[in-house]
Order: structure tokens, then C-alpha cells, then sequence
């Protein structure tokens, strides 16, 4: 049987929790890190204090690279959409801890999956979880899109270093587009003050137009087994059946 390794991030609730499901029925050794780490193959951290979180990953991920793998798949799926609202309204502490989690954290983990990684032979994917919100600009997402929106172009550029490698990574951008998720639940219950479009995702909800993370997360292993130019932008919503 293959050897096959598969690292979340994020990975405790919504697609990253689907993702997990996904990827334990198709028998990866499997990895997630969380602030809950719920899961037997959970491990604790905290993405809002980034240098705690990359020790973490450190310790982790180095003796999982002393082995050998046929395959590897990384899922930077860390995220928070909190706090929402006009950013003046905000403490100095609410905006470092979501750039933090948002930024520091999801590189550092990439980082650490690099240096770990790298130079095994195997085929190796690395996807980050983006959103629509990193080319849309909502009032009271500024924190938000400007996660997604820096993670987004980090990925691009390590596309580009990665093509000089003699064992590269696969790394894409991958919009799952709107899920009926936990996210989605704190957005509707968001109020129009902090964040005037909070009718129009009530009435997604209402109309039947948010995916399940089952569905998203199968459809995040197509795209895998695609395999699209590496630094790609790519929706998960062409791989729905």
C-alpha cells in the first residue's frame, strides 16, 4: 500500500474538517493542527501567537520527514474572519492576532512544510485555502481579505521558487466558494452595522446556495489529482460533479 501523508491546517471544523474525513477514507496518515485539536491526529496550537505555532510545526513535522512517502498533501486551511467591522473600531491586539493567524501562521506553516519536506521525491501538492474575499472587497472584511489576499500572492511567488527545486511541491490557490459552514453561520449573525452585506448571505443561506463541506472537500482532492500548472488560482466549483 502507498504511503501517503496528508497536513492540514485549520483543520478542526467546516472543509478542513471535511477534508480530514476525506482524506482518512482514502487511508492518509493524517495530520491536523487546531486550536480545539478534537481528533486523535489532532495537534494543538494557537496561529494567533506565530512563534509558538512554528515551534509547533517544527516539532511535528520533522520526525514525520525522516520517513519516506509516495505522496504528501498539504492543506493551509487556517482562517478567521474575526473581527469583523470597520478596522478604526478595532484593538491594536484584534488586528495583530487575525494578521497573525491569517498571515504569520498560514507562511510559517507552508515554511515549515518546505524545509521539512523538500527534498522527498514523492508526488507533493500544497493548497491554500483562499476566498472570493481576496479579490472582493467587503465592508468589515478589510483583515480578513487582506489575509487571503497576501497569502494568496506569498503562494504565486512560491510557485515560482518552486519550479527551481529538483523535487517541487504542486502549489495552487484553491476558492472553495460559499459553504454551509460555522464561518458562514458568524456571518449571518454578524450585524449590518459591522457588515452591511449580512442580507445578502442570510439570504444565500435561505435559498439553498451554500455547498457542503463534503462535496468541497471531494472536490479539492480532484483538483489534486488534476494536477493544474502549479500557481494556479483555481475554483473548486469546476470539480463539482
Amino acid at each position: 500500500m502507498a504511503a501517503k501523508l496528508a497536513l492540514i491546517s485549520g483543520g478542526s471544523r467546516g472543509l478542513g474538517e471535511a477534508l480530514c474525513q476525506c482524506c482518512a477514507a482514502q487511508d492518509y496518515t493524517l495530520i491536523e493542527f487546531s486550536r480545539s485539536a478534537r481528533a486523535s491526529y489532532s495537534v494543538a496550537v494557537d496561529c494567533a501567537v506565530p512563534a509558538q505555532a512554528a515551534r509547533v510545526f517544527a516539532d511535528t513535522l520533522a520526525p514525520l520527514a525522516a520517513q519516506s512517502w509516495d505522496e504528501i498533501l498539504v492543506v493551509q486551511n487556517t482562517a478567521t474572519l474575526k473581527p469583523i467591522g470597520a478596522v478604526q473600531d478595532k484593538s491594536a491586539v484584534q488586528v495583530c492576532a487575525n494578521l497573525d493567524t491569517n498571515i504569520s501562521s498560514a507562511i510559517l506553516f507552508m515554511r515549515e512544510v518546505l524545509l521539512q519536506f523538500q527534498a522527498q521525491p514523492c508526488r507533493k501538492s500544497l493548497l491554500n485555502v483562499s476566498s472570493g474575499a481576496a479579490l472582493k472587497a467587503y465592508a468589515g472584511w478589510s483583515l480578513y481579505s487582506a489575509g487571503k489576499a497576501a497569502t494568496e500572492a506569498f503562494v504565486r511567488a512560491l510557485a515560482l521558487e518552486q519550479a527551481q527545486q529538483e523535487h517541487p511541491f504542486l502549489v495552487l490557490n484553491v476558492d472553495p466558494g460559499v459553504m454551509d459552514t460555522q464561518m458562514q453561520a458568524e456571518i449571518r449573525q454578524s450585524g449590518a452595522d459591522d457588515f452591511p452585506e449580512v442580507a445578502r448571505f442570510i439570504q444565500r443561506q435561505a435559498a439553498g446556495e451554500l455547498r457542503a463541506a463534503a462535496d468541497v472537500a471531494a472536490a479539492l482532492l480532484r483538483v489534486v489529482a488534476a494536477r493544474p500548472p502549479s500557481g494556479s488560482r483555481v475554483a473548486a466549483a469546476d470539480f463539482l460533479p
